[in-house]
């Protein structure tokens, strides 16, 4: 891998110490032997567009709540590839990059989402000659007998060539032990990394805990991956914002009284919940199953005709259907 890279994914303000920092430049400075351009040679330089492709890129992930860092992260990557085709252009060196990623979360934390955008931004902007996205899991790497794995596993790193090979609950790769076909997809994948390392991006997806260990399972695999971010759990008040933006766009509104119905429901489920919180994809379930509700007490209540294109488009507190436990706390 040319270079060290290391991502920087935060402002210089603000940097959590939980995320990781991409490196998007050589640890020591190169020895420069030329004088610096002066002024007026930096004016007549080539501009980065601030419109164009970007400008589409920055559109889907304004529509994503939070997630700040991710979104500098993106631009990183988008001004290092502007930037390598104008060192092209002036004939400077101009070495490609390894993007691989490991994305951390609980799940509902955009994980998916992101790697779909980032596909469309490599395509996009040439990074990738393909940009398509191939999202698979285990049962897609793991075979049923010595060799199959590692046959299958190749295959799909070949039909991800040019584009992003995305494995969602990668971890459970490494959950069979020295004896599970899955080791044999993980040695797999480290060769298919190395010999086609600037010809597909591939990104790990899973549980935070687990995808730690699961990158201690084979001594290539941490330094392969430059790229780790971290898809922190959403606060009440963003999931809140995607509730409304999931509303809105099956046209219909939350009613004040729903939304601080489901804000007191989200923050014991949070708090109290038994298993992993999966953020808006639970409330995504909640959203779709008070659609249902609603289009049953509407039936009920206007039997005689169509109740209005302003009530079709209401959901009211009662039309959120919680699990029992919750109702009887509400």
């Amino acid at each position: 891998m040319p270079g060290h890279v290391m991502a920087r994914s935060g402002s210089s303000e603000e940097r959590p110490s939980r995320q990781i920092n991409v490196i998007l430049r050589n640890p020591e400075p190169p020895v420069v032997t030329q004088s610096l351009p002066d002024a007026d040679s930096q004016s007549t330089a080539k501009a980065i567009p601030q419109q164009g492709v970007f400008a589409e890129i920055q559109k889907e992930l304004d529509q994503l709540i939070g997630l700040h860092h991710i979104k500098d992260l993106m631009y990183e990557i988008y001004a290092l590839l502007q930037i390598t085709d104008m060192r092209s252009e002036a004939g400077l060196l101009s070495n490609p990059q390894v993007y691989h990623m490991v994305f951390k979360g609980n799940p509902g934390t955009g994980k998916t989402t992101v790697a779909r955008i980032v596909a469309k931004m490599f395509q996009r902007l040439g990074g990738l000659s393909k940009g398509h996205l191939i999202e698979v899991e285990r049962a897609d790497l793991v075979g049923e007998y010595i060799g199959h794995t590692a046959q299958k596993t190749r295959d799909l790193v070949k039909k991800a060539l040019g584009g992003i090979l995305f494995i969602d609950e990668a971890y459970s790769l490494a959950r069979g032990g020295e004896k599970d076909f899955g080791k044999e997809a993980i040695d797999t994948l480290v060769k298919s990394m190395e010999d086609q390392k600037n010809q597909f991006i591939l990104i790990l997806a899973g549980y935070s805990d687990e995808m730690d260990f699961f990158l201690q399972c084979n001594p290539g695999m941490p330094s392969r991956f430059p790229i780790v971010i971290d898809f922190p759990d959403y606060t009440v008040d963003q999931l809140i914002q995607i509730s409304e933006g999931m509303a809105k766009e099956r046209d219909y509104i939350l009613m004040p009284q729903a939304i601080l119905k489901l804000k007191q429901h989200l923050l014991r489920e949070k708090c109290e919940g038994e298993h992993a919180f999966s953020n808006a994809r639970y409330v995504r379930n909640v959203i779709e199953r008070s659609i249902r509700s609603q289009a049953v007490r509407l039936l009920t209540q206007y039997s005689g005709g169509s109740p209005g294109k302003l009530e079709l488009m209401t959901i009211r507190q009662e039309d959120l259907k919680l699990d029992l436990k919750e109702e009887r706390r509400l």
